[in-house]
């Protein structure tokens, strides 16, 4: 039998949206040097049915841009009337890094430390609460979309609490290759909206500055599964193949200086000790070679083959836990 019920209205940054409709939305968040004002862009789809409230996000890191494309393919995918529940949708989070293509807001602050904010604070700071007080407390699911850190890759994953039932729930309906146990940074908008009870994943995938296709098309994939499993879809999509659990990773560095060649590529399984790069001097003379300090995945690595002593070179999702609990590394 179809579901008779009307969905509500949703209201933000004073703009109403009626059941059935979509609208875009901008919100002044800070007067720029120039004196004018500088917005977030929204997008609202709200559903005619009612349902969860699930909300995108991508470039809170303005140089991370994979998201940026995955939240407008979803879009594209989103029809109010068929709907049950809403989707708000916020493609760049942080519109002055991404205008000057930064990780870092222009005062060289990390949005994703600056969370839940303050409306009297920094920019990050006003940036965050607006995000906090108009997106996220009218969400009940986030899906935060990001790529790996400047200079390195990611193959696609999820980073979550998969200690929780609901969250691992949605991981695994996401579909990605791996799904990392990490635990929450201080300051990041995964910790603040799951204080506030909100489920969330992390999707990494991909590097900053570029576009991937196989990070975007994994996260469109997983993004409209994850609506599809909470009923809010009635979508058709490749199945999802299981997802590897992952607890603990382990970043292998480079115990010298030089130009490094890595002869491992993304989701290749490596065994302790297995030779995974050499570094030499600009001759090329008496190479290092730099050993894997652990059996597992290569779910990153760098990509410049500049390295100084202690650069990550790349990163391994064990299959067992090393010989000290050593766990997988800070979710964004």
């Amino acid at each position: 039998m179809p579901d008779t019920r009307r969905n509500e209205d949703i209201t933000v940054g004073g703009v109403t949206v009626r059941p059935g409709r979509r609208s875009r939305i901008e919100l002044p968040f800070a007067k720029v040097a120039t004196g004018s004002d500088d917005t977030l862009p929204v997008a609202v789809i709200n559903g005619r049915s009612p349902g969860p409230h699930v909300w995108l996000s991508a470039a809170i890191h303005g140089d991370e841009l994979n998201g940026i494309e995955i939240v407008r393919r979803v879009m594209r995918q989103l029809d109010a009337q068929n709907l049950k529940g809403a989707v708000i949708a916020v493609p760049i989070v942080n519109p002055l890094g991404f205008m000057i293509e930064s990780r870092y807001l222009p005062d060289r602050r990390d949005l994703n430390r600056a969370f839940p904010g303050s409306s009297r604070g920094s920019t990050a700071s006003r940036l965050a609460h607006l995000f906090m007080e108009q997106i996220v407390a009218q969400s009940s699911v986030g899906i935060d979309l990001h790529t790996a850190s400047n200079h390195r890759i990611n193959i696609p994953q999820i980073r979550a609490d998969i200690d929780d039932a609901a969250t691992l729930k949605l991981a695994r309906a996401f579909g990605a290759p791996f799904t990392i146990h990490a635990k929450e940074r201080d300051g990041s908008l995964r910790q603040a909206a799951r204080e506030l009870g909100a489920t969330v994943l992390v999707y990494e995938a991909g590097q900053a500055h570029r576009f991937d296709s196989e990070a975007i098309e994994s996260g469109t994939t997983g993004v409209l599964r994850s609506l599809t499993s909470m009923g809010m879809l009635d979508a058709r999509l490749p199945r999802a193949k299981p997802t590897r659990l992952i607890r603990h990773t382990r970043w292998v560095r480079a115990r010298r200086g030089g130009l490094a060649e890595i002869n491992v590529k993304l989701g290749q399984y490596v065994e302790k000790g297995e030779h995974i790069a050499a570094i030499s001097d600009a001759f090329g003379a008496r190479p290092t070679q730099v050993k894997a300090t652990a059996t597992g995945w290569i779910i990153a690595k760098a990509q410049r083959p500049l390295v100084n002593s202690g650069d990550a070179i790349a990163h391994i999702a064990m299959e067992t836990g090393p010989d000290k609990d050593e766990p997988a590394e800070r979710g964004c």
